[in-house]
């Protein structure tokens, strides 16, 4: 056990001194003060390439977040290759899609992508025409994880097809620095297209080491915002206050334990607006007025005692409620101007009237244990979940409540310098319970899944590595109105291969270059979340089949030039019952992102971004291709009246270019010119 915590130590210490490197000139020395080799500076990206892994993931950390200046979730993850947006410019109507699975435009999720808060699982499951998977605001956020594809997923949930988001809400040491003191931070930011401003006020007070609190209000509006053609885009207007409370105590003997209590919240008021946010039904539905209101609430216990590797313990408890009241906005829905096909209710058509509220409780207690056997290293992460999601009973909507259970292993095997081998599993459990009539049946359904990858690094940089991987979506309370689809779980199995490097002095003396690429293959069988377009209520596809590829590279030179890139390219079916085969409607367009960029020193930050989609054709309807180009600047002064202000200029769509995304339903906002400052105080 000795021998196993020097070496964490050992890989701490060369984890700390990379980044020392990366970020600052480091000094090198001989053991002889006569013998110095002088200054070695690496450079460094935007964004680091997660090469160590099996696993398909990307992170976004708080300096890229505020580079951005992202108006939503969905606008600072859609640089990630695979990660794909349904109108994403505005909280409403948007949506997050992964490999071809997540959001679509007729519900704001599938259940395929799994959106977590600081542990907690929120979003809703199937509402018609409302897309809520992103009702939160990205300044309350300082770190975005995406986890692509199944193989990493066991730890967060069943049935993740599509893949994972995670996201940690911003501390008090964040700005303290750790150090006993208070620290005020004021942020606002400015964009052209839709007048848009942002107010984010933080409050970060540590009494002592042991103690941090943190206070977070943001409040983000805008107006109707115009395409590239100068035309008004109908659903982008809204007003949203958010608000952070997060509160940290560390204790114990060594202060080996943690407890954090974290309380989010979302809201929006919008009088008059389309009840379909997708925008595809014309006006038939109507408009409504519409509240919605989201809440998070987390504790968060760790225990990590530094005599013992075996325990490294984790509790987390955490509630999520999602609140949306909508009431017919009278006369203006055609159907009762001008009479349509069906008749139309008095009062506008229920589901419209629809008040949705879903709540989740769940507990999570995970411990990780540090060990060896014989030459093998291990990483043992197991875990027990209980969770308790809640609907409320609304037209077109059955009520009722889910209750699971869950027990998940995931073993990350360090074998010699070059194997890692990683099982996972995960047995989970449900009993749904409808609460009205005719929907007020029980059903149970249960399910073992798991997956395994395999590593192996050549030592030079080089490694390559698969996987495997087998989920089962269990039914949900959306699907309490059909009682064959309430004992039927889907199925999905998927394949990945893939190869990286990552290496210092690649080119020239100073630079660093990594690159990832990961092939994938997934099928998914049994399916009841689809119906076959065109066909009949209820006729579900026998299978849909996606594959692709994801390409994920940096490169940096020590005079602080940059370059990124992302790259996916993908392909999908859908096997309808007919056994005519068709292009799968989730499939994302081909998308390239380049970035190109210059740093100076630690004060001032120069790219431009190219984005660009190649020509999508979806059994016969195309959607075209684009590219577009973004250009952003950073400025911090080290010195003089503004040491310490932060200035960011962004100019997206630079050129006005006129286009509508594949798979999204509005078009895509034209130039916007955002400015944003930031002073820490």
């Amino acid at each position: 056990m000795q021998f196993r915590r020097l070496k964490n130590v050992v890989k701490s210490s060369s984890a700390i001194c990379a980044v020392t490197l990366y970020s600052a000139p480091a000094f090198a020395q001989s053991q002889t003060d006569d013998d110095f080799l002088g200054t070695v500076v690496l450079g460094e990206s935007k964004r680091e390439v997660q090469t160590q892994t099996a696993t398909p993931v990307t992170r976004i950390d708080q300096t890229e977040i505020d580079d951005r200046q992202p108006g939503t979730i969905a606008e600072l993850i859609d640089s990630v290759p695979g990660v794909n947006l349904v109108n994403g410019s505005t909280p409403q109507g948007s949506g997050i899609n992964i490999r071809g699975f997540g959001a679509n435009n007729t519900f704001g999720t599938d259940q395929k992508v799994a959106v977590q808060v600081d542990g907690a699982s929120v979003g809703a499951e199937e509402l018609y025409r409302i897309g809520t998977q992103l009702f939160t605001d990205p300044e309350l956020y300082r770190e975005a994880e995406v986890i692509r594809g199944t193989v990493g997923s066991f730890e967060y949930g069943s049935g993740i097809v599509g893949g994972v988001v995670r996201l940690e809400t911003k501390n008090a040491s964040d700005f303290t620095g750790g150090e006993p003191g208070f620290k005020f931070r004021q942020s606002l930011q400015f964009s052209t297209n839709g007048d848009g401003i942002t107010s984010s006020s933080i409050f970060a007070y540590q009494p002592s080491q042991n103690f941090e609190i943190l206070g977070n209000f943001v409040r983000r509006s805008q107006d109707f915002q115009d395409d590239g053609n100068g035309d008004e885009i109908g659903a982008s207007e809204f007003d949203l206050p958010s608000g952070l409370i997060k509160a940290r105590l560390t204790f114990g003997q060594d202060l080996d334990q943690t407890l954090t209590f974290s309380l989010s919240r979302s809201e929006t008021e919008e009088s008059d607006v389309p009840y379909d946010t997708f925008l595809t039904s014309d006006d038939i539905f109507g408009n409504v007025d519409r509240e919605v209101e989201s809440t998070t609430a987390v504790i968060a216990y760790n225990y990590n005692p530094a005599d013992n590797d075996l325990i490294n313990l984790d509790v987390n408890l955490s509630y999520a409620d999602q609140v949306i009241d909508q009431e017919y906005v009278d006369g203006s829905s055609s159907c009762e101007n001008f009479g349509c096909d069906f008749p139309f209710p008095d009062g506008g058509f229920p589901t419209v009237n629809a008040d949705q509220e879903y709540e989740t409780t769940k507990l999570t207690i995970r411990n990780t244990a540090l060990f060896s056997t014989g030459a093998i290293d291990h990483n043992l992460r197991t875990g027990i979940e209980f969770a308790r999601r809640e609907r409320k009973d609304a037209a077109a909507a059955p009520g009722g409540t889910d209750d699971r259970f869950a027990l998940f292993a995931v073993n990350e095997m360090q074998i010699g310098e070059a194997w890692t081998v990683t099982p996972a599993i995960r047995y989970e459990s449900s009993s749904i319970d409808g609460s009205t009539a005719p929907n007020d049946g029980n059903f149970d359904n249960d399910a073992l899944m798991g997956g395994l990858s395999v590593r192996y690094a050549f030592g030079n940089g080089f490694a390559v590595f698969g996987s495997a991987a087998y989920t089962e979506s269990l039914p949900i309370i959306d699907d309490l109105g059909n009682t064959d689809l309430m004992e039927q779980s889907e199925k999905a199995r998927t394949f990945e291969l893939g190869a990286s490097f990552d290496g210092d002095d690649v080119f020239q003396s100073g630079d660093t270059f990594a690159i990832k690429a990961n092939l994938y293959q997934t099928e998914l069988w049994d399916v009841t979340s689809y119906t076959v377009a065109g066909a009949p209520m209820g006729t579900n596809p026998d299978s849909i089949d996606t594959r692709g590829i994801e390409i994920e590279a940096s490169y940096a030179m020590a005079t602080g030039l940059y370059v990124d890139l992302n790259a996916n390219i993908a392909d999908g079916d859908e096997n309808p019952p007919s056994g005519d085969r068709i292009d799968w409607r989730g499939t994302p367009a081909d998308s390239l992102q380049l970035t190109v960029g210059r740093k100076f020193g630690e004060e001032l930050d120069l790219s431009w971004e190219l984005v660009a989609d190649r020509e999508k054709d979806t059994n016969g309807v195309t959607t075209p291709g684009f590219a577009v180009h973004n250009l952003r600047a950073t400025y911090i002064p080290q010195s003089g009246v503004l040491e310490g202000t932060e200035l960011r200029l962004g100019i997206e769509n630079a050129f006005d270019y006129d286009y509508t995304r594949h798979l999204s339903t509005r078009p895509a906002p034209g130039r916007n010119i955002k400015f944003g400052i930031a002073k820490t105080f």
